[in-house]
């Protein structure tokens, strides 16, 4: 417990908010996570992440050394070196270049297994975690404070509560009604094939080992991610952190389908109400005409665990009103996954809002002026991140719902 006795309510256990919640443990400071999924293996969001050198030193800056040495141990064990772009043909086509002064650092962490990430970031934190807790509404109280009230009956109370519940935030409905983030009108197909799987269908070889784009004339365009595992993720674990179960996973690819709504071929009623079969039919019907060593992805994808989403965005990033209600993550910078940057701001917010909040629970500074400073600087670097993403967007999907004066929608 810090000098003042500090209470957060931290409402959301995405990689944001986990990561929020094991700095603050790490500062002293008292931190309780609410949840609305029932455990940990509810939630599907995608696969494989890249982790950027900000959001490397944000997750060292948040973790214990040996969850870090835990999450180097499970990372992506090849070096992230940009990525190759073709069309449907597999023809070579122009790609930006992604400068990373972290090199060939061997413990380098360039990308992780969210699923993998996410239970690292609990580790620990399983007394300080609240599953099935839907949030519905704040108040803030005479004290300064805020209780939150959650669709089970329960209530808590803080004097600090961090919106971390992603881009549907009911904390954000609440607060900003009108600050919903803006739908591009790409629709996305997020799966996963075994790497065996994979190279089984005709991979061909250039693909199998980097960051790999086919941009189709035919509006699909896919996006190929290998997730190769330095070490065996569950041996790993039982050495490291012992009690810590990991899953027992294999080499993949996270495979990512996306078409404009305009090119979809039906309306976005039929396209969500799509099961994972249904979607890895949808996606393997509008790759059948590319080069064979490409068909064989969606055919060979795993169904139960292809799921499709619509790609929004927030901008401009704004701030919230300077209070004891304080935004982390998408909930405040919805961006779409393109150029992988919202997992590294959320981690960012995370490891910038502990070091603001620690600071108060010192009594070195005010919460209103730390929360100010906080959003200050995440306002910049996430209009930063989503800006880029945009931009990739538009260079990889070619068709997004973008305005010409640089606001999403």
């Amino acid at each position: 417990m810090g000098r003042n006795g500090m209470r957060v309510l931290v409402i959301g256990g995405g990689v944001g908010g986990l990561c929020l919640a094991q700095g603050l443990r790490g500062a002293g400071v008292d931190v309780t996570v609410h949840e609305r999924d029932g455990g940990p293996d509810e939630r599907r969001q995608g696969y494989r992440l890249r982790i950027s050198p900000e959001g490397e030193a944000s997750l060292r800056a948040c973790l214990p050394p040996p969850l870090q040495e835990l999450l180097v141990a499970t990372a992506h064990r090849r070096g992230e070196n940009g990525l190759d772009a073709y069309d449907e043909r597999l023809t070579p086509q122009w790609t930006p270049r992604f400068d990373d002064p972290r090199g060939d650092r061997p413990d380098k962490i360039d990308a992780v297994d969210r699923d993998v990430l996410r239970r690292v970031l609990l580790a620990g934190l399983e007394p300080s975690v609240r599953y099935g807790r839907t949030f519905t509404h704040c108040e803030r109280r005479p004290d300064g404070g805020v209780t939150a009230y959650f669709a089970d009956g329960s209530t808590a109370e803080g004097d600090v509560l961090v919106a971390a519940d992603g881009a549907n935030s009911q904390v954000r409905a609440q607060l900003l009604p009108d600050r919903r983030p803006a739908d591009l009108g790409v629709r996305t197909v997020f799966s996963r094939i075994t790497r065996a799987d994979a190279v089984r269908a005709g991979l061909p070889e250039p693909l199998r080992d980097r960051f790999s784009y086919v941009i189709g004339t035919d509006g699909s365009h896919l996006g190929l991610m290998p997730m190769s595992f330095r070490d065996g993720v569950r041996g790993t674990a039982a050495r490291l952190w012992p009690g810590l179960e990991l899953p027992d996973t294999e080499d993949y690819y996270m495979a990512v389908l996306n078409v404009h709504r305009e090119d979809l071929g039906m309306a976005d009623e039929e396209f969500f109400a799509l099961d994972g079969p249904g979607l890895c039919g949808f996606a393997a019907r509008r790759t059948a005409a590319w080069h064979p060593g490409l068909r064989g992805v969606f055919r060979h994808a795993r169904p139960e665990l292809t799921f499709g989403v619509a790609l929004r965005a927030h901008l401009p990033v704004v701030p919230w009103e300077t209070g004891p209600v304080v935004p982390l993550g998408d909930a405040v910078h919805t961006m779409p996954p393109s150029g992988g940057v919202g997992a590294n701001s959320a981690v960012r917010d995370a490891a910038a809002l502990t070091e603001a909040l620690a600071a108060v629970d010192r009594g070195e500074r005010g919460l209103a002026d730390a929360v100010a400073a906080y959003q200050k600087d995440m306002v910049e670097y996430a209009t930063e991140g989503v800006e880029m993403s945009l931009r990739i967007a538009r260079w990889s999907i070619k068709k997004v719902d973008v305005g010409g004066d640089g606001t999403a929608g």
